[in-house]
């Protein structure tokens, strides 16, 4: 395991290194307004914003296991941002983000890059659509200029707010508005080079400026801009943060894993390349690390931005490592002209990155789907969006889980046979068992057969399509077992899967009910129950 960025300097020519400088050009132009308005959004400043895009962006680059990935403040985490910060404050942040860098950066090194997809699709989507809606609702005090100044974090206080706030409504800023998000979503049909959204904020920057229009800005929201690197910060953290914070910092490193991993695997559709999975998990999670030490915010891999990474031509990592260069630059020489965009125009840009979460397709297709598939997503999806990411990540795995313990125990099966060719057929009775024997399903199947226990002499389990086994299975065959003994009647296992072999030996099964019970064909059980009985 090493990073993707050593397999590509192997052979590194000119073509590529030009391929991917223009490529890091073109995203680094499209992240810097992105990165402004995700920052602002998020309750945080403009520079948190590019700094997270500048740092992450090139540690991951530099440490990470994909080939073209770009990493950056995303959307997805701009409402357990906003919640951190409405509730511990910067401070807070900066911890919750740094403990998310280390648990990414642990699962990356113990090659846990696996599982961070057992994540069930329907729960994905449904808390990105419901992120999308929550952002969309938080855009509409700056897109309306209602000049709300402390909004809640709360989805149904900010709507009840924003009704009480109707009179504020101000038509100078949404025009603003309305112009930018006119111009963002036209303009990829004249020219797809050019982020859209950057033309909005040089339209609509001039427009007021020229105008003298009095809307609000960033400038007018924000005292002072600097363009200077950002001090390196230590968090105090104590037991108490810890207790507080750990909540938000595992929700926020199962975010990034998700969205990093979904990511990387949309590239490797696109550029026909293989990710590392934990290598990935490595990189995000060192970056993370670096942005909280210097006051940024959560990254993850931004899938736009990746894409339009691919679509500029990268082949490696250093179009990545470009396009930090390229933020840190714009952000070192213009970062305090910034203050001169409208808010409105900000608002827009991130309306138009509300409705690309959304995936409708996707959406339709699991309304389609099982009942189960549909109740995972629309849960997930009102959870987040009536409560918070945290809480809809932590229900909709319980309840995956239990959908998929039930799926499985409903399709856990144990069947009698019949057999010919016994002497004493009426007194062994012989069960085929299918699918996995676990807690959920082992109970009850054991009492489909109780009664044989009484009538039989011997009972036979075919055990060939069991895979697996778990300690309520083995405790359940203990019991069954017993009784077995205290009538006197034979208990055979026939064709057992390594698995369950291996439980039943380490949990001593196999010494109490004696090795000669193990057989490895049905024909060898019947021949021993014919042996006893006769």
């Amino acid at each position: 395991m090493k990073p993707e960025l050593l397999y590509y300097l192997k052979g590194y020519n000119k073509r590529s290194l030009s391929r991917d400088i223009v490529a890091g050009i073109l995203v680094g132009i499209i992240a810097i307004p992105l990165s402004v308005a995700l920052a602002i959004a998020s309750g945080a400043s403009p520079e948190a914003g590019l700094y997270t895009a500048i740092l992450a962006g090139f540690t991951a680059a530099i440490l990470g296991g994909s080939a073209t990935q770009v990493t950056g403040p995303t959307g997805a985490f701009v409402i357990i941002v906003y919640g951190i910060i409405a509730d511990y404050g910067l401070d807070g942040l900066i911890t919750a983000t740094l403990l998310a860098g280390i648990i990414l950066l642990a699962m990356g090194l113990l090659k846990l890059g696996s599982v961070i997809r057992y994540v069930p699709f329907p729960i994905t989507v449904g808390f990105t659509a419901g992120i999308a809606v929550t952002i969309f609702i938080g855009q509409l005090n700056d897109f309306f200029g209602f000049g709300i100044e402390k909004m809640p974090a709360e989805f149904v206080e900010k709507v009840l707010t924003y009704v009480e706030h109707l009179d504020r409504f101000s038509w100078l800023n949404f025009l603003m508005g309305a112009i930018a998000l006119l111009i963002i979503l036209v303009w990829p049909k004249i020219n797809r080079q050019i982020p859209g959204s950057l033309v909005a904020i040089l339209v609509t920057t001039l427009v007021v400026q020229f105008g003298h229009l009095e809307v609000v800005t960033i400038g007018s929201r924000y005292a002072s801009l600097s363009g200077g690197f950002p001090p390196l910060k230590f968090p105090n953290i104590t037991l108490d943060t810890l207790r507080q914070l750990i909540q938000p910092a595992i929700t926020i490193a199962i975010l990034g894993g998700v969205e990093s991993l979904l990511s990387a695997v949309v590239a490797d559709g696109m550029a026909n390349t293989r990710h590392d999975s934990s290598q990935e998990l490595v990189g995000q999670g060192a970056a993370n690390i670096v942005s909280a030490l210097f006051g940024g915010l959560p990254a993850t891999g931004a899938i736009a931005r990746t894409a339009a990474n691919i679509r500029s031509g990268a082949v490696s990592p250093v179009s990545a490592i470009v396009h930090s260069i390229t933020v840190l630059l714009v952000t070192l020489l213009f970062l305090p002209y910034a203050k001169l965009i409208p808010m409105a125009t900000l608002a827009a840009i991130l309306i138009n990155v509300s409705k690309n979460m959304i995936e409708v397709k996707e959406i339709k297709k699991l309304l389609k789907a099982p009942k189960t598939d549909r109740l995972l997503l629309i849960s997930t999806f009102s959870l987040t969006v009536v409560f918070d990411l945290v809480v809809a990540i932590e229900v909709g795995i319980v309840l995956a889980a239990i959908f998929f313990m039930k799926r499985m125990a409903d399709v856990t099966t144990i069947k009698e046979r019949s057999v010919t060719g016994m002497t004493a057929l009426d007194s062994v009775a012989v069960y085929r068992l299918n699918g996995p024997f676990f807690f959920a399903a082992a109970e009850s199947l054991i009492q489909s057969i109780d009664h044989e226990v009484v009538d039989k002499e011997a009972i036979i389990l075919e055990m060939q399509r069991v895979p697996a086994i778990d300690a309520t299975a083995v405790n359940v065959l203990e019991k069954l077992l017993h009784k077995c003994r205290e009538h006197g009647t034979r208990l055979f296992f026939v064709h057992l899967q390594p698995q369950p072999a291996a439980v039943m030996r380490q949990s001593g099964f196999e010494e109490e009910l004696g090795h000669p019970y193990f057989v490895a064909e049905l024909s060898d059980a019947l021949a021993a129950c014919n042996d006893l009985i006769d």
